[in-house]
């Protein structure tokens, strides 16, 4: 079974391809506020990463199918790409954020909404736990009530960290 029928079959992304798109590493471990990530390796008609990029780091598209391609001299780690992504495919990485931590914003569609201090399952592209983490903030990016989780967990996990599901609540 090919790469491509595996992510068919089950939604999973198993390697890099077109559309998956990371920082290169000596980018990625230098940019205060982090880098986007953008796992959309399927041609479908879809482009608000693009057109909602305040930098413009995220390339306008030819077509509307076109997969998403990033110019990372242009991302600030806003974190817009990942709040307007319908498809959850965006987050942002900032491997500055401490010596052994990273923060991770990822999107967040839960309610209700985590607060700072509150202790958070770092789930793989499977589900599985793959580290505990913590959230540092959650931010809405575009005021329309479309939340962004800030969490630090383990820079190590940066491959395969893509959702969180909150354990404990700061003071309880």
């Amino acid at each position: 079974m090919s790469d491509d029928d595996v992510l068919f079959n089950s939604g999973v992304l198993t390697g890099p391809r077109r559309g998956a798109v990371s920082p290169p590493e000596e980018a990625w471990a230098k940019k205060k506020g982090g880098l986007a990530l953008i796992e959309c390796p399927q041609r479908i008609p879809c482009n608000p990463c693009s057109t909602s990029c305040p930098t413009g780091a995220i390339i306008p598209f030819t077509d509307i199918n076109d997969t998403p391609e990033i110019d990372y001299g242009k991302c600030s780690g806003c974190a817009i790409c990942v709040a307007v992504c319908p498809g959850l495919a965006c987050l942002v990485v900032d491997m500055t954020f401490s010596d052994k931590l990273a923060l991770y914003k990822l999107p967040y569609e839960m309610l209700p909404l985590p607060d700072k201090g509150d202790s958070a399952d770092c789930l793989g592209r499977t589900g599985d736990v793959i580290a505990r983490g913590m959230i540092e903030a959650v931010t809405e990016p575009r005021r329309d009530r479309t939340y962004v989780v800030h969490v630090s967990a383990p820079k190590e996990l940066a491959g395969d960290l893509r959702a969180i599901r909150v354990v404990k609540r700061h003071g309880q």
